[in-house]
């Protein structure tokens, strides 16, 4: 095989197989990520099953109001003596016996309790969906983060290409130099040096850039083995630098419509059921029964069904359980549940106060984002021009080699220094929606 045709294979080969991994890698964009979040992650799934027990609760309290049906039934089979009423006298035989019956019971008052736990338990599952609304919030949030740390880790990867692919050229341009005796050795040894240092560079920045691609994978609970190219949501940075918020309406909002907030305050609420469940126990139980059965014996001379016919009855009972004393059973129960509705409004008080300070620390980090964008630009446009100045200073032989590396140094800073400062502002503008509870899952997964 000649060496050009061995080229053309090798060529369409490596086409070949560049064609299938483009045919295998799935593109994802950010609004699908979110959807597949919401759909498959862990954290979610669990909130839906602990809503899904909520609802469980509701049912079991709702069906306390509800009488009972039992159906009983029992067989025996005696043998030995016994005394025959109808000859009068002790007989040894074998006897088969079989009762069955209906029976149902309701309890008509028991101090309320029944009423106080099925409040407890809406508002339990009350809780419970608003947990899972936050658990959707909070991988909405994750995704978006995870995003924009993908995003911005590419885009410092493009920054440090950049740089090397400049180091390559300046590298170039030193070896004509030396070539033509214009410069010495020693400058074309440098920056060799820099251009390693620049290649080592970008094997670290394309490192970090798919460490956060693994870190969105493993968000999405997505196979591992698989392929996946992540498309950017819109650039909102140009938005983000110029709007104002006030921190007051910024709490007063997050104290009204925050979801966990509400969600402890229901727990508070259940808790407080809770206590008059316990307090229930000291009042009296009515209940009311009722019963209908019959029976058969082989002792009789009748036959099965006459048995049956002629035994059968019914039952009508009202009972009146009064206590009296119960040990201090329920001073304890309701001592054990006033605790609990304690702790329940301290956690609530705890987080009322977290959630004030996160919007206070999102309001002030916002403002500090913008503050450093505008910083940056200006940096990156001064860097810039003292970069192009070392640059023809130095291709005039009026300027040293390090002079233009430290220029350039500055100005790779300053354009990373940019990227940090964009995607910061981007993070800080979604983190006040998260703790705002502005957050909509929905409209980020474009539903």
């Amino acid at each position: 095989m000649s060496r050009c045709t061995f080229a053309l294979v090798a060529a369409l080969v490596t086409l070949t197989a560049g064609l299938a991994r483009a045919q295998d890698t799935r593109i994802i964009t950010f609004q699908e990520a979110v959807r597949i979040a919401l759909e498959q992650n862990v954290t979610v799934r669990q909130a839906q099953n602990a809503a899904a027990l909520g609802k469980v609760g509701v049912s079991e309290a709702h069906s306390q109001f509800l009488p009972d049906l039992r159906f009983t039934t029992s067989g025996a089979k005696n043998f030995g003596r016994s005394f025959d009423q109808t000859e009068g006298a002790i007989v040894d035989r074998t006897t088969k016996s079989m009762s069955m019956g209906l029976n149902s019971g309701v309890t008509l008052f028991d101090g309320f309790g029944n009423t106080a736990t099925l409040r407890g338990a809406k508002l339990t599952d009350q809780a419970a969906e608003q947990d899972l609304r936050r658990a959707r919030e909070t991988v909405a949030f994750t995704v978006a983060v995870n995003f924009l740390s993908l995003i911005q880790q590419r885009e410092q990867l493009r920054v440090q290409r950049e740089n090397l692919a400049a180091a390559i050229a300046l590298e170039q341009q030193i070896q004509q130099y030396v070539d033509a005796g214009a410069r010495t050795i020693a400058d074309l040894y440098q920056q060799q040096a820099n251009t390693a240092s620049a290649r080592l560079a970008v094997v670290e920045a394309e490192r970090t850039a798919e460490l956060a691609r693994v870190d969105l994978i493993e968000t999405l609970q997505l196979d591992p083995s698989g392929t996946y190219e992540f498309q950017p949501p819109p650039d909102t940075t140009a938005t983000a630098s110029v709007e104002q918020f006030d921190l007051n309406e910024l709490q007063a909002r997050a104290a009204a419509q925050r979801i966990d907030l509400k969600a402890e305050q229901a727990r508070v609420g259940a808790a407080d059921e809770s206590i008059r469940v316990a307090r229930s126990n000291r009042w009296p139980t009515v209940s009311l029964s009722a019963g209908y059965s019959s029976a058969y014996s082989s002792a009789s001379p009748f036959s099965f069904s006459d048995q049956i016919d002629q035994r059968r009855g019914g039952s009508v009972g009202l009972s009146v359980s009064v206590p009296l004393y119960d040990r201090g059973a329920v001073s304890n129960a309701t001592r054990r549940a006033e605790i609990q509705a304690d702790n329940e409004r301290l956690r609530l008080e705890t987080l009322q106060q977290d959630v004030a300070l996160q919007v206070r620390r999102a309001y002030l980090d916002f403002q500090s984002a913008q503050e450093q964008l505008a910083n940056a630009e200006a940096q990156l446009r001064s860097a810039e021009q003292a970069l192009q100045a070392a640059q023809d200073r130095y291709e005039a032989g009026a300027s040293t080699l390090v002079e233009l590396t430290q220029a350039r140094a500055v100005q790779v800073q300053a354009a990373s220094a940019l990227v940090s400062a964009r995607y910061n502002l981007q993070f800080q503008r979604i983190l006040i929606d998260y703790y705002v509870g502005d957050l909509d899952p929905q409209k980020l997964a474009g539903e």
